[in-house]
């Protein structure tokens, strides 16, 4: 029943943001493993509209926040207020305070707005002054920046992406795409793209991450994933070039990651099992941003999609 209702809302927002199948999907998992997105291409690409669509199906508040670097933490996350009719001070809550939050251009910000970000989102609570407040049970942030510009940017420490669940790099859509994106824009082809919109309530999402936690694993699979995750750690047991490539593999986190995502692929496919497949569809967007390539790597113009590419073929699944 409740796979039925997300693969509705899959088709659902497969109508509305075109041309960008991955990103929906990934949405979803990330919406299911209960994780953040960092989310990587270009402007233009419907990763803000595909945020914005999901967040109108879903029972929570949206906000969006475009990421400067005269960004205060405070901007974010609130400050207490003093209320001279009673001489006391109370907290006014940010725009973090919401279900939904897309950070724009993320990596324009300061670490001091970044340092407000990792408590988010490692621990959904924030600290001001000598209070702690919780964040909403419901808590997903999809974070986006741009690969080409750099100027007036500040790279996110490891620590960060790591607290990511999922990277996902967005392409450019493909001709046919394109020019449905253009008839749907002047609204001829509102017709062919008509599709019911989905209503997903906070406890149907909860539902269905337990529902997730549930899908069988054999022990098989959970081996596999703790050799991919050894393989980036320890890769001169693989070969050569992979302990060349890289300079610092993944933490406990991925792996943990790379459980939760597989066992959501599987359930969205509307299968109560994870197999191999469903963990190797997985590795690309959960080990990508956590891998940190050797200078002679980057020297070779080596991408990370090409080394978890050379680890997948290496590490065997049984």
């Amino acid at each position: 029943m409740l796979t039925s209702t997300f693969q509705r809302l899959q088709a659902y927002l497969d109508s509305q943001v075109i041309g960008q199948p991955d990103l929906i999907k990934q949405l979803l998992i990330a919406l299911l493993a209960d994780g953040h997105i960092l989310v990587e291409g270009p402007p233009g690409l419907a990763k803000t509209r595909a945020v914005k669509v999901l967040a109108d199906c879903i029972e929570g508040s949206f906000h969006r926040i475009q990421f400067t670097p005269d960004l205060l933490p405070a901007d974010l996350t609130g400050t207490d207020i003093f209320r001279p009719e009673t001489g006391e001070f109370t907290f006014q809550s940010g725009p973090i305070f919401n279900s939904l939050l897309l950070a724009d251009e993320i990596n324009r910000a300061p670490a001091k707005v970044q340092a407000a970000m990792l408590e988010a989102m490692a621990e959904k609570q924030i600290t001001a002054g000598r209070e702690t407040y919780s964040l909403p049970a419901l808590f997903l942030v999809m974070a986006t920046q741009n690969p080409i510009e750099q100027e007036g940017t500040y790279p996110l420490p490891e620590a960060q992406l790591d607290r990511f669940l999922l990277q996902l790099n967005v392409e450019y859509p493909d001709a046919t795409s394109e020019l449905e994106i253009l008839r749907l824009n002047r609204g001829e082809a509102m017709g062919a793209r008509s599709v019911e919109p989905v209503q997903l309530t906070q406890k149907e999402i909860f539902a269905a991450r337990q529902e997730v936690l549930n899908i069988h694993m054999a022990e098989e699979v959970e081996h596999y994933i703790i050799r991919l995750t050894m393989a980036t750690r320890e890769p001169e047991r693989y070969s050569d070039q992979l302990a060349s490539w890289l300079q610092l593999g993944v933490s406990p986190r991925a792996t943990l990651a790379l459980d939760r995502c597989a066992r959501a692929h599987a359930w969205l496919s509307n299968r109560d099992f994870v197999t191999p497949e469903d963990v190797q569809q997985m590795t690309y967007p959960v080990l990508r941003h956590r891998l940190l390539l050797s200078y002679e790597a980057q020297a070779e113009g080596i991408a990370t999609d090409t080394l978890i590419s050379q680890i997948i073929e290496q590490v065997a699944c049984a």
